[in-house]
């Protein structure tokens, strides 16, 4: 079984992120980038699948400028086998990425595809659905449990009533919630490993994918600074207060 893995390249998630003062985006000059924490995730149970017996080959990929081969590398370190860099200079919306994993399915005819549930960068939760409904095949999102046996996928996700069960047949989309696993560290032998593996590089246009987007961002905007708390002697006056502002 061959999995194919989205692995995003997004501003850490401990770096704490400034908004342009023009408002058109985010700094990232001189700002530390790595892989999407649920990325990691859905990369950590692939490796696990493979070391387990359940998969022969795990593939990552990725779409980013030219400059992220180093971010695929951390990958390949991380234990996956290849890694595929489709180049775009320019922001990529959730259904470009759906389009774009679609043509590299088509390619590389993975039994699963794992994806993180979301990207930390827009929080969209978008392209594991896009892609699936694209490609015509079953999905399950949220994992916090995944297990493979005899050609489908049992998906325990996490809603709001408690756990959800579902099995779906593979080929498939699964895409990993916080809880799926602890992804391994990254160790110096397997670094150096990575620089023999191999890694494919595609421009988005050779793809033939239409990167136009119905979706145009105007403006970024910090969050509100937070106001000052307000000591109150009794709820009577708490409830005073909530009504002044308007929110009783």
């Amino acid at each position: 079984m061959k999995i194919l893995v989205g692995y995003k390249r997004v501003v850490d998630a401990n770096v704490r992120v400034q908004v342009k003062p023009d408002g058109t985006g985010v700094v990232t000059d001189g700002v530390k980038l790595s892989a999407n924490p649920f990325d990691d995730i859905a990369l950590e149970e692939a490796l696990r699948l493979r070391d387990s017996g359940k998969a022969t080959e795990v593939v990552i990929v990725t779409i980013a400028p030219a400059d992220a081969q180093p971010h695929l590398r951390n990958g390949l370190a991380m234990g996956a086998n290849r890694a595929i860099h489709v180049v775009s200079e320019g922001p990529v919306h959730s259904l470009t990425a759906a389009r774009v994993l679609l043509k590299l399915v088509e390619k590389e005819q993975p039994e699963l595809v794992l994806l993180g549930k979301q990207a930390i960068d827009d929080d969209a939760s978008q392209t594991g659905q896009m892609l699936a409904t694209l490609w015509g095949r079953p999905q399950a999102t949220f994992a916090s449990k995944l297990a493979v046996v005899d050609g489908k996928a049992t998906v325990t996700r996490e809603v709001d009533a408690g756990l959800e069960t579902l099995e779906i047949d593979l080929p498939g989309v699964v895409t990993a919630d916080l809880r799926l696993n602890e992804p391994r560290f990254i160790k110096l032998p397997d670094i150096m490993k990575a620089k023999s593996k191999p890694l494919e590089t595609i421009q988005l246009a050779e793809l033939g994918v239409d990167a136009h987007e119905g979706l145009k961002t105007t403006h970024f905007a910090a969050p509100a600074q937070r106001g000052r708390g307000v000591m109150v002697k009794d709820a009577a006056e708490l409830v005073a207060k909530l009504k002044e502002k308007g929110l009783l």
